[in-house]
């Protein structure tokens, strides 16, 4: 602890969201895991319902002044947002490898900068489109339509990217105003509304392994967004954003650990596009920025 006490805002804010996508990355993990033993509404259950115990507990007694909030339906649509993402990645690890799923729903940030421009209105040139479409190529190489490799199944990550860039653009819209844990809030509560209604419809008595995995999911999830949120609270986005592909190492470790599921070349390779044309949108995103007005 004194350690990291003594190092600068911006190292701080890029070790917490290198810890956030770890432990997200684990989750996912436990996930696939523990889709083998129950269904997915359960696995999605145990992740917001976890998160709503962790969340109240932190809040106390400022629970009700938090959950004030001018933007009611915003908050609702975020975190159906954030379910619909989560249900479209946990789907998507019982037909892929950890590394695939998460290469192809890294294609948000580039998502992310499309919806800016159609929903927002903000402007994005030529260069910009270029690193989205390369993006797009990444992801084609990954799922690779066409092979004897393809299956619909492949799709479900793009779907997690697509709902990421409308959780991420509700989230600009509204974060200026909003507490990080009156968000927090409002999705655990949603989600876990909506999936204690779904999850007994499908329900199957986990045995002490998936228990422990169950607790694991919800706990080791929250503890990635309470560190994510903590990433970007240190340091300015523009410093710790490119460090979110961090998630794609410890993924593919994880994978090999405990599936033991290599990446093919055609992954690499579609991993490395994606990579470096998120990183030049993140690029052009900064420069353009001051420019806004």
């Amino acid at each position: 602890m004194v350690w990291f006490s003594r190092q600068s805002a911006a190292s701080q804010g890029i070790l917490f969201v290198m810890m956030s996508v770890s432990f997200f990355s684990l989750m996912d993990a436990m996930a696939k895991q523990l889709g083998t033993q129950v269904n997915v509404s359960q696995v999605l259950w145990a992740r917001y319902f976890g998160q709503l115990v962790i969340v109240l507990i932190i809040c106390g007694k400022r629970t009700l002044p938090l959950l004030r909030t001018p933007h009611l339906g915003l908050q609702v649509f975020r975190a159906t947002m954030q379910l619909g993402a989560a249900t479209c990645f946990f789907i998507a690890l019982k037909h892929q490898g950890l590394a695939e799923a998460t290469t192809v729903a890294d294609l948000a940030p580039v998502f992310i900068t499309l919806a800016a421009a159609l929903v927002l209105g903000e402007k994005i040139g030529v260069r910009r489109i270029l690193g989205v479409l390369a993006a797009l190529v990444g992801a084609l190489i990954i799922i690779r339509p066409g092979s004897d490799v393809f299956a619909l199944s492949s799709l479900w990550p793009l779907g997690t990217a697509a709902c990421i860039a409308a959780f991420s653009i509700t989230t600009r819209h509204i974060g200026k105003t909003e507490s990080p844990l009156t968000a927090l809030l409002y999705s655990a509560l949603i989600c876990s509304a909506i999936m204690s209604l779904i999850a007994p419809m499908a329900w199957t008595q986990p045995n002490t392994s998936g228990t422990v995995m169950m607790i694991g999911v919800g706990v080791i999830g929250t503890l990635g967004q309470l560190m994510m949120i903590k990433a970007y609270a240190r340091a300015p986005a523009s410093i710790v954003a490119p460090f979110t592909y961090a998630g794609l190492i410890t993924a593919t470790l994880w994978g090999v650990l405990f599936f033991d599921q290599w990446p093919d070349m055609w992954t690499c390779i579609g991993a490395l596009v994606i990579v470096t044309a998120g990183l030049y949108v993140w690029h052009r995103e900064v420069r353009a920025r001051p420019r806004r007005t």
